[in-house]
């Protein structure tokens, strides 16, 4: 059976629920069960023409055929026809996703209240976006559990896009203004660190890597690792150290850091030597990533083929006898609280007045 309203009377009534302007659907925008199983496809247009169609399918059961055009609009908007609610209030409540308004003129939707019912997402999805574009938002976040990874092709057919993915979920972005997206990107860089660590014996801790590729046979290298979610630079290259070789250290210094691109995934790379003060001796390798470690004198050290060949290698180590030699100060670590976010964030920087520090500037 097939309602079709395109009377004056209709126009009326779609006046009287605040349909006239507001929202514009495809034919198969409303796909969904409603109440007494019936499936109903509506068409919500600006009052231009047709008003509103509602097909019930043949499966449906008779009970549909009794479904007059006044019960079905009051079904559908019950507070709407009895003139006690706007429409766009009962429209939000009803069939607009779960959201919140971000600081950018955006809206993050909840990932915790997403209906798990294909069909039922597709249609909240976008009558959502219908009503964010009539509110003037910008940027849509979704972010996609992985329970519901089922939903993530329909966010795809609707236009969303990849921003990230993590362990447990996955996050896709939809820019609703018809101009530049204005969205930020996805992380852009990984962040590793390499520990310098010395004794009073002048000896250095190194080690030699289970994996690595087949120009860095032989070599001995300091530790590194990469810097964990929310952790540190300070604390991430002494816990590295610790979990590579089992010697607990003490930062010192930043001595400086190398900057690199499309190095994993396409992504960039900062990297991060630090020099660190040993507060341990013994060595424990781990199993999983280190094949040796050992503690080796400087000078041979330095005199590895592989660093006296390499570029980079051999202007770490310049700089870092330049250290031991107190000719250059690296940076240390400051907390400070900034006023911009009201919290608490780490500062590196050259103190070359600082009396501890040992160092002048050249």
């Amino acid at each position: 059976m097939e309602l079709k309203f395109v009377d004056s009377k209709s126009i009326s009534m779609c006046k009287s629920v605040g349909m006239e302007g507001v929202m514009k659907f495809s034919s198969s925008f409303l796909d969904s069960k409603l109440m007494f199983g019936v499936n109903v496809a509506p068409k919500f247009c600006s009052c231009r023409g047709l008003l509103m169609k509602a097909s019930y399918s043949s499966t449906s059961y008779d009970a549909t055929r009794s479904v007059s055009k006044k019960s079905f609009l009051v079904d559908t908007f019950p507070n709407q026809i009895n003139g006690t609610n706007p429409t766009s209030l009962y429209f939000r409540d009803k069939w607009v996703l779960d959201a919140s308004d971000d600081e950018y003129g955006g809206v993050l939707i909840n990932p915790e209240r997403l209906p798990s019912n294909p069909d039922r997402f597709t249609f909240m999805l976008r009558a959502s976006l219908s009503h964010w574009k009539v509110k003037g938002k910008k940027g849509v976040w979704l972010k996609l559990p992985l329970e519901k990874c089922d939903l993530v092709p329909i966010a795809v057919k609707e236009g969303f896009q990849y921003h990230h993915a993590e362990r447990g979920y996955v996050m896709m972005t939809y820019w609703i203004p018809e101009e530049p997206c204005m969205l930020p990107s996805n992380a852009s860089h990984q962040v590793g660190v390499g520990g310098f660590v010395i004794n009073d014996k002048n000896e250095v801790l190194v080690v030699q890597e289970k994996h690595f590729a087949p120009a860095l046979s032989g070599l001995w290298k300091i530790p590194t690792g990469f810097i964990l979610e929310s952790e540190e630079i300070f604390t991430g290259v002494v816990r590295e150290v610790k979990e590579e070789t089992a010697i607990d250290t003490e930062f010192v210094e930043v001595m400086a850091f190398r900057h690199a691109h499309n190095v994993a995934f396409e992504k960039s790379d900062l990297f991060f030597i630090c020099l660190l003060r040993p507060l341990s001796e013994q060595i424990m390798v781990d199993d999983l990533e280190i094949q040796a470690a050992k503690w080796m004198p400087l000078i041979e050290f330095v005199e590895q083929s592989l660093i006296q060949e390499d570029d980079m290698f051999k202007k770490i180590i310049d700089i870092f006898i330049a250290r031991l030699g107190k000719r250059y100060c690296g940076l240390s670590a400051h907390q400070l609280v900034s006023k911009f976010d009201d919290q608490l964030s780490t500062l590196y920087f050259n103190t070359v007045d600082d009396p501890d520090l040992n160092c002048q500037a050249t």
